[in-house]
């Protein structure tokens, strides 16, 4: 039967809920048995700073679930990484044969939070490079090199001097169609 573990975990279930604008989701499920797990996490500085869970199935998946959630709650990430289906069986006392794959559903769902979270990491981090580049490149605080009159992002014209400007190659500033760069020196190249 179940240890006095499992039964703790199964009756007072610890972390039970949803986390409102989680920073990582993961959802497993085993057809065969029917159980459904998932897990939110909230992460700061690298570490597992809350973590809730929603179960549906069997006690064993309950109890699963609750350990799974205490063992990883303070960890960093590649420590919770680390949390394996054996340890959160070994650590409720053990599970009956025809239970072990609770304990493989419940290590799964907080890798695959984990797995979530990362990927919208990255996905931030994309974003935010791409949007730094594109600010960057599309509205600098540009002046005409001639006769230092404002221009608004990468204009052709200097509305001040009536000149006509490209975007220099090598430098990336404007200079006068056709010119010499006055910023890097760079000559256009005649064909």
């Amino acid at each position: 039967m179940y240890s006095e573990k499992v039964m703790e975990h199964f009756q007072n279930p610890r972390n039970v809920g949803k986390i409102e604008d989680p920073d990582g989701v993961g959802e497993v499920g085993n057809p065969v048995c029917g159980d459904m797990m998932t897990f939110y996490i909230k992460v700061k500085d690298n570490r597992l700073v809350d973590i809730k869970f929603q179960t549906f199935g069997c006690g064993a998946a309950i109890a699963v679930s609750s350990m799974v959630s205490e063992m990883a709650l303070g960890k960093t990430i590649e420590e919770a990484l680390k949390i394996t289906n054996k340890m959160v069986a070994e650590e409720l006392g053990g599970l009956p044969k025809n239970k072990l794959h609770c304990s493989n559903l419940g290590a799964d769902a907080l890798h695959k939070a984990i797995e979530d979270y990362l990927q919208k990491q990255k996905k931030k981090e994309a974003e935010a490079k791409s949007a730094k580049s594109h600010q960057s490149k599309e509205s600098p605080k540009l002046s005409c090199p001639y006769c230092e009159g404002p221009l608004e992002g990468w204009e052709e014209f200097c509305q001040a001097c009536q000149i006509e400007l490209e975007e220099c190659p090598e430098c990336g500033l404007p200079r006068k169609k056709g010119d010499k760069c006055p910023h890097c020196g760079a000559t256009p190249v005649r064909v």
